[in-house]
């Protein structure tokens, strides 16, 4: 079991407050990209961009040019263009899980239809790399195309790969590096190489965002288990009833009976939905969970790590409040 705790004074401060002003000028950004649409097509992008979340991917970009000398447009610019990206992934991913509540409201999918939610995605994509190649420095363009690449090949290699009993914790970990973390580390390693860093800075924190990424996802797959939809605001229990083996779910095949996996194993041949009343029934199904945990706040010690050294006082001590404050989530999915 993992030895980092959680400091109490620090795991319940919301870490982006230092940022909230340029994160409201990311606000209107992403409403003035929303305007650019053909009349016919803005309400559609609009509903979407106005049900989005907490905009991690811009706040983090926006603190790692605080750490680095300060905040520029630059920074601000590629903040938009990820959310857009981001945006767009989460209406395709609803598509193929066949989510119909995301934030406590319907999404594109429930509202309009697969059809329709799919050229939805697409244009947010398609506009999010047009703006990229606004910037005078083509490597951006290229490592913003290539973190977009990652987020899509990610998800096709898990749709693949459902009721896929020959899945190891390495694949596992190389899908959500790709569907999730690919957008945190091309936060901060393209904000870093905005900020002007050394290759070095910016290969530590382009991991840092690697690493952030990843547990984030680790924390959503344990929240897919363990969190009340009323609570979360978006539909529950779908990577068990489309077959995907996340974290937990391998933990516990690897930890349970002989008996006990073969019933599993069953279930994943036959494609049958991984019913929660049957997990829960499993003594091992509680140690599955916390192993999880385990591993992502590991990771979360490794991102603290790569904060030191930095010279952005407020922003490094943001950047590393992010991760007592996943931390804490994590520590919630502990049953």
């Amino acid at each position: 079991m993992s030895t980092t705790t959680v400091p109490q004074d620090r795991s319940d401060r919301f870490p982006f407050e230092l940022v909230r002003p340029q994160l409201e000028r990311v606000e209107a950004s992403i409403r003035d990209q929303v305007r650019a649409f053909d009349p016919a097509v803005e309400p559609y992008v609009s509903y979407v961009c106005n049900t989005s979340g907490k905009r991690i991917r811009p706040a983090l970009s926006i603190l790692v040019g605080g750490a680095l000398g300060g905040v520029t447009d630059g920074h601000l610019k590629i903040g938009v263009i990820l959310e857009l990206i981001h945006m767009a992934t989460l209406v395709h991913d609803d598509i193929i899980d066949g989510a119909v509540t995301r934030r406590m409201v319907p999404t594109a999918n429930a509202k309009w239809g697969a059809g329709l939610s799919v050229l939805l995605g697409d244009a947010l994509f398609s506009h999010a790399l047009a703006l990229a190649t606004e910037f005078d420095d083509i490597s951006i363009c290229r490592k913003v195309g290539r973190a977009s690449r990652e987020v899509c090949e990610g998800e096709i290699v898990q749709t693949q790969r459902r009721w896929d009993l020959s899945l190891t914790k390495a694949d596992y970990f190389r899908i959500i590096e790709m569907k999730t973390g690919a957008l945190f580390a091309a936060a901060t390693g393209i904000a870093a190489a905005i900020s002007g860093a050394d290759p070095e800075t910016e290969a530590k924190l382009f991991d840092y965002g690697l690493k952030l990424g990843t547990a984030y996802q680790i924390y959503d797959d344990c929240l897919d288990l363990v969190g009340s939809e009323e609570d979360v605001g978006k539909t529950l229990r779908t990577d068990l009833e489309k077959g995907k083996l996340t974290l937990p779910i391998l933990n516990l095949l690897e930890s349970a009976s002989e008996s006990q996996r073969s019933k599993l194993n069953k279930r994943i041949i036959d494609q049958q939905s991984l019913d929660l009343s049957v997990l829960v029934g499993i003594a091992e199904y509680e140690g599955a969970i916390e192993s999880a945990v385990d591993t992502a706040v590991d990771m979360l010690a490794t991102c603290r790590n790569h904060l030191v050294g930095l010279p952005g006082g407020e922003s490094v001590e943001a950047m590393e409040q992010i991760t007592w404050f996943l931390g804490a989530l994590l520590e919630k999915c502990r049953r």
